[in-house]
């Protein structure tokens, strides 16, 4: 059991940690660390800035460490049943020409422990799987947060407040219990030059066109793809070279940086929605000094981004959450759970975030010759052991922080 696997000394020592916990986010990592205590019987409150749970989002490939701890928690079955068969990628250069890559070679070389889903459907499978100990309140907008001597709190925007004896925060990459953590001057964003978006809308006769192939675009300095999913809907996802934060007018600068592409992403931008239904984000990895103080820790995007160019993102966030259960279900006090917890995921996030910065030239091509190297790499993809080596290169090789 999660519960006896405190060490010796301290069970002779009779230490007993703590039993309530306000978690910040109701994204992957924040479900994930709030499922597991909460079914330890821990009395835990996540506090949700939306007003609901996300629906924007992407495709992700599930693999890698979250792979097994989803199997741990018995989570794998669910996330099969919302999983995607994906045959082919087709990449489509500027002449029109085809490259198709099959999909199913890709996962072999992860041993099979590879699915492709939704990132709201990952979050959909920890939401249902969330203990009745676990209150989830949503339009939730964190003001402050205080550590004392016997417990910490979380007042709210409205004036209310929440007291527990740790917290977490589990806000993502502009994390605001980071910014309360180590002041408003902290800056742990190191951007990778990116910009990323994505959006979904209803086009019958693109979605039968599409079936089981991702479509991409085969250009330098921006890609943009469409993909069909399950309800009929067809699913945009973009990314492209450029600085600093998100733009006011999200919508506006996505229909520039992806005009003239081509169909179908040109049908694509027809249906871009308003900037309220769009997810729009740069593409940055966090790095910190230390992921806690006192009695509040940081999990998920907040500490350990390694941007969508690393392609484990998710996974990272169900395994380190899961860990970080697994290490205050000790008995043992928070302050050693968390400094036990860092010890043992930072070494995976920082090769996980490496990996990210050397595929940002084979993920965004910003010259003529680093796209004809992707353009080998992706025809090398196709060779079982070339295959292992290319994706171990990628993306790493740790695949845990041990049990």
């Amino acid at each position: 059991m999660l519960g006896d696997e405190g060490s010796e000394e301290t069970r002779q020592r009779g230490v007993v940690g703590p039993t309530s916990a306000i978690v910040c986010g109701a994204g992957i990592a924040g479900l994930a660390v709030a499922g597991e205590l909460g079914r330890a019987g821990w009395n835990v409150t996540v506090l949700e800035q939306a007003p609901a749970r996300r629906e924007q989002g992407y495709m992700i490939d599930f693999f890698g460490p979250g792979f097994g701890a989803a199997e741990e928690m018995g989570l794998l079955e669910r996330l099969r049943e919302l999983a995607y068969d994906i045959d082919v990628v087709c990449f489509v250069d500027e002449h029109g020409r085809e490259r198709e890559i099959d999909y199913r070679l890709v996962a072999s070389a992860q041993d099979g422990r590879l699915i492709s889903l939704m990132r709201p459907d990952l979050e959909l499978a920890l939401f249902e799987r969330l203990p009745d100990a676990v209150t989830v309140r949503f339009g939730a907008t964190v003001d402050s947060v205080s550590d004392g001597a016997d417990a910490a709190t979380v007042r709210l925007a409205d004036g209310s407040t929440h007291v527990a004896d740790v917290v977490i925060g589990a806000d993502g990459v502009h994390s605001g219990v980071r910014g309360a953590l180590f002041g408003a001057e902290a800056t742990p964003l190191r951007p990778l030059g990116f910009h990323t978006c994505a959006f979904t809308f209803h086009d019958p006769q693109l979605h039968e066109w599409l079936g089981t192939r991702w479509y991409l675009t085969d250009t330098m300095n921006r890609m943009a793809g469409c993909y069909a999913l399950r309800d009929g809907r067809v699913a945009f996802f973009g990314a492209h070279e450029a600085s600093g934060p998100a733009p006011p007018d999200a919508r506006a600068a996505l229909l520039t940086a992806y005009a003239q592409l081509g169909e179908p992403t040109d049908r694509a931008l027809a249906h871009c929605p308003p900037p309220a239904e769009l997810y729009y984000d740069m593409v940055a990895q966090v790095e910190l000094p230390r992921w806690s103080s006192g009695r509040v820790c940081l999990v998920g995007d907040a500490c350990q981004a390694v941007s969508l160019l690393a392609g484990q993102g998710a996974s990272l966030a169900v395994a380190g959450g899961r860990l970080l259960a697994r290490e205050l279900l000790r008995p043992a006090p928070h302050v050693e759970a968390f400094r036990s917890y860092e010890t043992r995921w930072r070494p995976v996030v920082e090769e996980k975030q490496e990996a990210g910065r050397r595929a940002a030239s084979t993920f965004l091509p910003r010259s003529r010759y680093e796209l004809l190297i992707r353009r080998m790499g992706l025809r090398l993809l196709q060779w079982p052991v070339v295959g292992r080596l290319i994706s171990a290169r990628l993306v790493g090789t740790r695949s845990s922080a041990g049990r």
